[in-house]
């Protein structure tokens, strides 16, 4: 006889099981009647005993309806289970994996079992430590999208420089059996999984690079970056049972002990290259008033006097105030 090994067991629980379930709406109404029922028996049954009329089967009936009434109806009420769209039950079986309830409407399964959601409880801080409380919410899984807001971190980037990064990262359920047997609490587990991936992803690229439009930075390529930060992410969280739908950076700055000189910085590189421009805008045009009197044959110039004109224009063109002219009434020369 074969015996399953450890590994097989855990795989054969990572996959999601379909409960035996029937209409609820059929097994309330039964049950309640059967209880109606019940206790009409348990009346007449009562008034028999007290008339002595068929003693022995008035104490059977009696024990049967009251036995009905008081454990079995309401054990068959505890089997009935209302799901809304998006939600889900995992059912146990004394300490056994039943299967997942999905899909709304309103159902009955075995009364016995047990469902379960590790997201639904949260540490509550006491005097001597933590212990575990129940949210809001019961026992169902939510399979609706939703949203994870981490808090803003700060994380140095690959050129060492300490910046303040948030990230919202839209996810769901879509395996229940690993989300509430593969971790301990999948909610928790995805936000520190989150924390990591953009430590990792961070930590890669430089915040902006002046000059170099090929170089992907966190400024520059913020779309690129987030779907590697959901990449990386999704293959950490695929142990719990969850689908990254979408990563997105929603705040990115420099650290505030660093942002006053980096402000500089970029205020001194947006003047290197103005200037930049406006010399080779000024030198163009120099080179342009030159060809234009050369070849029109307005002026003859020297060496020396194109020299100074080209000192004067370029004085002219590349100065940050308007320039003053002065009149020369006597020779050139």
């Amino acid at each position: 006889m074969h015996k399953p090994d450890v590994g097989e067991q855990a795989k054969s629980q990572l996959e999601e099981l379909t409960p035996k379930v029937t209409s609820g709406m059929a097994v309330m109404l039964v049950n309640i009647t059967l209880m109606l029922i019940g206790i009409t028996a348990t009346v007449i049954s009562i008034i028999a005993l007290a008339e002595e009329l068929s003693v022995v089967s008035a104490v059977i009936v009696l024990i049967i309806s009251l036995l009905y009434v008081c454990v079995i109806g309401p054990i068959l009420f505890a089997g009935l289970k209302v799901l809304r769209p998006n939600e889900a039950y995992v059912l146990t079986l004394f300490g056994r994996y039943y299967g997942t309830l999905r899909g709304e409407g309103f159902f009955f399964v075995n009364p016995f079992v047990t469902s379960v959601n590790p997201a639904s409880t949260k540490p509550a801080a006491l005097m001597d430590g933590k212990v575990t409380v129940p949210m809001p919410g019961g026992r169902k899984i939510s399979l609706k999208a939703m949203t994870l807001n981490n808090e803003k971190q700060k994380i140095n980037d690959q050129m060492g420089n300490p910046i303040i990064i948030g990230i919202v990262v839209i996810w769901r359920v879509v395996n229940t059996a690993k989300a509430a047997f593969n971790v301990d609490n999948y909610e928790q587990y995805l936000s520190m999984q989150c924390d990591s991936a953009l430590r990792n992803i961070v930590r890669l690229y430089p915040y902006d690079v002046a000059g170099d439009d090929n170089e992907k930075t966190l400024r520059g390529s913020s779309q690129e970056i987030a779907d590697k930060i959901r990449d990386e992410l999704q293959a950490k969280v695929d142990i719990a049972g969850l689908e990254i739908v979408e990563a997105r950076i929603t705040h990115l700055s420099y650290a505030p002990e660093i942002a006053a000189a980096m402000l500089q910085r970029q205020q001194a590189s947006a003047v290197i290259d103005a200037r930049q421009m406006i010399v080779e805008g000024a030198v163009g045009m120099v080179e342009m008033a030159l060809t234009q009197l050369n070849a029109n044959d307005i002026v003859h110039l020297d060496e020396e006097r194109k020299a100074a004109m080209v000192s004067n224009l370029l004085v002219v063109l590349c100065a940050n105030r308007e320039p003053q002219p002065i009149v020369n009434s006597g020779s050139l020369y």
